[in-house]
Order: structure tokens, then C-alpha cells, then sequence
């Protein structure tokens, strides 16, 4: 485990991949009910390594990898959670996931509605997702949206490392299936974890920056990538304030009204698809139950309505850049300042940094 301290020698620090490890340790610890398996669960490379050593802490029976059989093991799952188990499954690729919709959508996202509350699923299922080296059309996609819109299903999608670890420890702790989104760009942040058991409620967002005249929605990458944005207009009289949703469903509304309310501005960031996407629901939600706070109409971005480009000249055009959000901003809020002046560029990364060497 990566480990540091502040600069006051107080607070300690890991990475999102070591805080979802840590997670995942502390709560097989905790309770022996639970147990992890996935493809690359007992790899060398730990999926990204957030499940190094547990197999060794923990032996086979506990954390294993499994075939490549999506749908089989989803059922196996799900049938280890009516008798009482805890299963978290790991998907490398979020896309390996649509083998075992049947499984998720049929049978644990409706067993507790269909047994009037006599059994539930406590499945928790960790789907990476995000862009990079070329992976192309079948194996960058965010579906948080699709889980989103099944009754039965929360998804959360942590930001922070310390969001990370409280966050996968309440899945897991939660009586019914939940979708665990991570973003594979996240991996290498650090920040505050603290070393002993704690939860976070799932629903909940979080103010990563506090601002007083526009409200920027987002989550994961696109939710630091807008704190980025902020601390460069900032300098220039604009104050953004960046609401990370940390949780697509259930959606903490009264978070997000109530920042409007301050701000009176709103532009959503969605990590996915805008079509029919989560920043739609959110728009919708503003129009519908906050329309009389806002002082200008709603702006979103996100992917467009195409599947993902696998060259790095069509990316440049695909995902959100810093510059995308600078420049939307701007149009909100009718100030006259330009991207490239600000240091905001419009490129477009294939991987994050020097820590990835590999699509696995």
C-alpha cells in the first residue's frame, strides 16, 4: 500500500486503488460472509491493484478469478446471496457486464420486490469504466445511466479516495445490489483515507469546491477535471462551485437545489453519453422542482450520440476537455474569457499519466 503523509505529518494519505483495497480487507475481515471474485482478481496486477495479497490473506476459497462466463457467475452470485452470502464481483471492463444482464436486472435488482421483502441480494458488483490506449467502442463505455433507470439497483460512483472506501464498504454492507462505479483514470489520486472501518450514506453528494456563482454537476474524472477549471478561473473573478454527485442513484436532490440556490447557475458534466443520460435526469429534476432559481437556461456536456472512437484524433472531439468546460461556463455566465488564455487546453489524453503502462 502507497502511504504519506500531509505536510503537517498529521493526515495519512493513499491512493483510490489502495482505498478501495483497503475497503474490501477491512470488510472480508470484518465479516466472513463475503468473498471477491472476478477476472484478474488474483492477478498479479490486482485489477489496477485494488485486490493484491487478499487472496493470500484471505485463500482461495474467498477470492478467486472466475471464467469467463459473465451471466453463469452473476447467477452463482446471486444464489450465494439468498443463502446468505456477500459477493463482490469485479469487472476489468464495465462492458463484460452486459453477458450478465439477465442476472442483474431479472433476478437481483427484483428478488426482495418478488419475495415481498422475505430475501434480498447484498451483491455488489465493481464495473470499471473510462477511456484509454485505443480500447475503442466495446471497451470504454459508462452505462451507469442504463443500471440507473432498473428499480432496484443503486449505482455510485466515488470521486475521491476517501468517497471510494466509505462508499464500497456501505455497498457492501447494503442489504440489496449495487453498482460500483470506478474510473480507472482515478487509480492514481491520493488523498485522506482514514486507516479505520468507516461508511459513507449512500445518496449523498459532495461539494468538492465551494463557488458562489455557477454550480457545476459531475462525477469521477470530470468532477476533478471541473475543480481544475475552477481554480483557474478563479484568478479571473469566477467562482464555481463543483458538486460531486458521488451517488447517479439514489440522486441526492436537495444537494443539488440547494447549491443552485446560491449560485442560480447550472452546467452538468455527465461521464457518459448526454442522450438520455444522467445529466438529463438531473436537468430534469432542476426544471421540474427548481426552475425559479436558476438565472440562465441549463447547459450539459458529455459524449455524443456515437460510440467511442478508438483513433486519438477522433477523441479529441469525443470526450469533454478542460477548455469544453471553461468555454461553457463562460457562455452561462456571459463572461468574456477564452480557454487557451487561461492555460485550459482542448487536448484530449489517451491515458492519464506515466502510472498506467497498459489497458490492464
Amino acid at each position: 500500500m502507497q502511504v504519506s503523509t500531509d505536510t503537517s505529518g498529521k493526515l495519512r494519505q493513499i491512493t483510490y486503488a489502495d482505498a478501495i483495497r483497503e475497503a474490501i480487507d477491512q470488510v472480508m475481515h470484518k465479516d466472513p460472509s463475503t468473498y471477491v471474485m472476478g477476472l484478474g482478481a488474483t492477478d498479479p496486477k490486482g485489477v489496477f491493484g485494488t485486490t493484491i495479497g487478499l487472496e493470500g490473506e484471505y485463500g482461495p476459497r474467498r477470492v478467486f478469478d472466475m471464467p469467463v462466463s459473465e451471466n453463469a457467475m452473476t447467477g452463482i452470485a446471486v444464489g450465494s446471496c439468498i443463502k446468505g452470502m456477500r459477493p463482490i464481483m469485479v469487472h476489468q471492463r464495465a462492458d463484460f457486464m452486459l453477458m450478465a444482464m439477465d442476472q442483474i436486472i431479472n433476478n437481483a435488482a427484483k428478488w426482495y420486490y418478488m419475495y415481498g421483502g422475505q430475501k434480498s441480494v447484498p451483491l455488489t458488483i465493481r464495473a470499471i469504466v473510462g477511456r484509454g490506449w485505443g480500447q475503442g467502442p466495446q471497451h470504454s463505455q459508462n452505462f451507469q445511466a442504463v443500471f440507473a433507470q432498473i428499480p432496484g439497483l443503486k449505482v455510485i460512483a466515488p470521486t475521491t479516495p476517501y468517497g471510494a472506501k466509505g462508499l464500497l464498504t456501505s455497498s457492501i454492507e447494503d442489504n440489496n445490489p449495487v453498482i460500483f462505479i470506478e474510473h480507472r483514470w482515478l487509480y492514481n489520486q491520493v488523498s485522506h483515507v482514514p486507516q479505520e472501518y468507516y461508511t459513507l450514506p449512500l445518496g449523498k453528494a459532495n461539494i468538492l469546491r465551494k463557488g458562489t456563482d455557477i454550480t457545476v454537476v459531475a462525477s469521477m474524472e470530470m468532477a476533478l477535471e471541473a475543480v481544475h477549471v475552477a481554480e483557474k478561473l478563479e484568478p479571473n473573478g469566477v467562482s464555481i462551485e463543483v458538486l460531486d454527485i458521488c451517488s447517479v442513484k439514489p440522486l441526492d436532490e436537495d444537494a443539488i437545489l440547494g447549491s443552485i440556490a446560491k449560485t442560480h447557475h447550472l452546467l452538468i458534466i455527465d461521464s457518459s453519453w448526454v442522450a438520455f443520460g444522467v445529466s438529463s435526469e438531473i436537468a430534469a429534476m432542476v426544471a421540474e422542482k427548481g426552475f425559479d432559481l436558476l438565472k440562465a437556461k441549463i447547459k450539459r456536456l458529455g459524449l455524443p450520440d456515437v460510440p467511442t472512437p478508438t483513433s486519438p484524433s477522433l477523441s479529441k472531439s469525443y470526450y469533454t476537455s478542460e477548455a469544453d468546460i471553461c468555454n461553457a461556463v463562460c457562455e452561462i455566465l456571459k463572461t468574456n474569457l477564452e480557454a487557451t488564455e487561461l492555460g485550459l487546453s482542448d487536448f484530449v489524453n489517451d491515458v492519464p499519466d506515466e502510472y498506467f503502462k497498459g489497458p490492464f
